[in-house]
């Protein structure tokens, strides 16, 4: 008991040191004012969330999220139980699609299935689905189809679909999403910029041409902030991390100025996950920082930074 005290302790003291020395870590944002429709919508993930979606819906409401990003199920129960909750506290929803098989034919169904599925619900238009896309095992031919596909159902039903750049799927690195965006003109991202700092090591100095084109293809942010040996650091708001928080913050302003002069909504999901994505104390698992708080006061900072 005596251990556990001492780590609540623990938590409250630095999370309430952190959420001071964050605030002072970046420089102020100069943004173009925003053309009519700009809107930042910031969701929360139910990744590591142990209740239900009522539950889930309701804490993150509370918090001042504007909606949720979830798995599309297979399931009708599934589904309906997720547009019961969203409907219920007033949220917007937005879909988490893949195509699961390794296998590149079953993929591909499973994928294109999946995005139907959920692009074309009765239930609720929702703001996106982001695809987990294909493997970077696949061939660039085998991906290029998938993109393909999601282009093709997005026109078709009107709900966006974007392709996350995450580690294992098609758009792992900086420059294989290069060319990709090389060759595919509708092709549209979700940045989650922290996977490519882990995969080369790096805050991408050496590939800003790169980077720099695909912030113009972004259509969504997981705001996670990564660092060039892992894809999250222990706590945003310590001291130690303020190069990588003021790298990630950087990448964001500008796809916010993109995004303003568009005038196109904005939506950024808070996307800090549990053990063991969070590192953990040795022997226990137990999680060196609070998850919900970090990802509320990073909430908290882009509705500050990037709200009209």
């Amino acid at each position: 008991m005596k251990h556990s005290i001492n780590r609540r302790d623990f938590l409250q003291r630095t999370a309430a040191l952190g959420a001071s020395t964050l605030l002072t870590q970046l420089p102020a944002a100069a943004m173009p004012a925003a053309k009519a429709g700009f809107k930042l919508v910031v969701l929360a993930t139910d990744w590591g969330f142990p209740g239900s979606r009522d539950a889930l819906c309701q804490k993150a409401k509370a918090a001042g999220y504007d909606g949720i990003e979830v798995w599309w199920p297979g399931s009708i129960e599934a589904q309906n139980e997720i547009f019961d909750a969203v409907e219920k506290h007033g949220m917007e929803v937005g879909f988490l699609a893949s195509g699961g098989s390794n296998e590149f034919t079953k993929h591909a169904s499973t994928f294109e299935t999946t995005l139907l599925a959920a692009t074309g619900n009765k239930r609720k238009k929702p703001l996106y689905v982001n695809c987990h896309s294909g493997r970077d095992y696949y061939t660039e031919a085998q991906n290029g189809q998938l993109i393909d596909i999601t282009t093709r159902i997005s026109k078709a039903s009107g709900v966006p679909i974007y392709h996350e750049t995450h580690r294992a799927r098609m758009m792992f690195a900086a420059h294989i999403t290069r060319r990709f965006i090389e060759t595919k003109p509708d092709l549209r991202l979700t940045l989650d910029i922290s996977h490519w700092c882990n995969v080369h090591e790096s805050y991408l100095t050496d590939q800003a041409e790169t980077v720099a084109l695909a912030l113009q293809r972004v259509g969504h942010i997981h705001a996670r902030i990564g660092h060039p040996e892992g894809p999250q650091v222990n706590d945003p708001r310590a001291p130690e991390w303020e190069h990588a928080v003021k790298a990630h913050f950087a990448w964001w302003d500008e796809v916010a100025k993109i995004k303003r002069a568009k005038g196109e909504v904005m939506t950024m999901l808070t996307e800090f996950g549990p053990a063991d994505y969070m590192p953990t104390l040795p022997y226990t698992r137990q999680p060196v920082a609070d998850q919900w708080a970090i990802n509320v006061h990073m909430k908290d900072l882009l509705k500050a930074r990037y709200g009209a």
